[in-house]
């Protein structure tokens, strides 16, 4: 359910922590960290967060969208999966959207495609989706990308959510002579 001001105070309470200070105690939990599991955990709390648009501008103020692509960099597959999970949480925005690209995030997302994990897969299908856009289609809409996405379109037997992420995506920004 998407929070407004008078819904926060409401779940808050007068001595509760606002988002935003809770957000940022998130993101300094998942600093000084020093187990992976920790950090999954957090990582994992972060990006729940990111589908609501209240949280948008405390994302973009706490660097959470740059903390989300770091995660998709390291080498655990769990900090991979929730920071695309993050990211395609987010995207949506177009501020949020802006930081994504201008930070090179959608190679990182491309290289998602190929993840063992199907979460992460389902999140980048999801980010490029709402990612596509004139000034990104040339970095996105490349061949070995659209082939990838064109085999997952055809793999309703291995994941219906594969093929209907993919399908929409191909439906949406590829051209039929692609």
């Amino acid at each position: 359910m998407f929070t407004n001001n008078r819904r926060q105070e409401e779940r808050t309470g007068k001595y509760g922590t606002p988002r935003v200070q809770y957000l940022q105690e998130l993101v300094g939990q998942f600093q000084i960290a020093s187990n992976e599991e920790s950090k999954e955990k957090i990582a994992a709390n972060l990006a729940n967060f990111a589908y609501d648009p209240y949280n948008y501008t405390f994302l973009r103020q706490l660097n959470v969208l740059e903390l989300f692509l770091d995660c998709i960099t390291e080498p655990n597959e769990k900090l991979i999966e929730f920071g695309a999970g993050g990211i395609c949480n987010s995207c949506v925005d177009p501020a949020n959207a802006a930081v994504i690209t201008k930070c090179d995030g959608i190679p990182l997302l491309i290289q998602c495609l190929s993840s063992p994990v199907k979460n992460t897969v389902n999140y980048a299908l999801g980010a490029l989706y709402y990612l596509c856009n004139a000034s990104t289609k040339e970095a996105i809409l490349r061949p070995e990308v659209v082939d990838i996405i064109k085999r997952y379109a055809a793999a309703g037997a291995v994941s219906v959510s594969f093929r209907n992420l993919a399908q929409a995506f191909i439906d949406k920004h590829v051209p039929e002579n692609h």
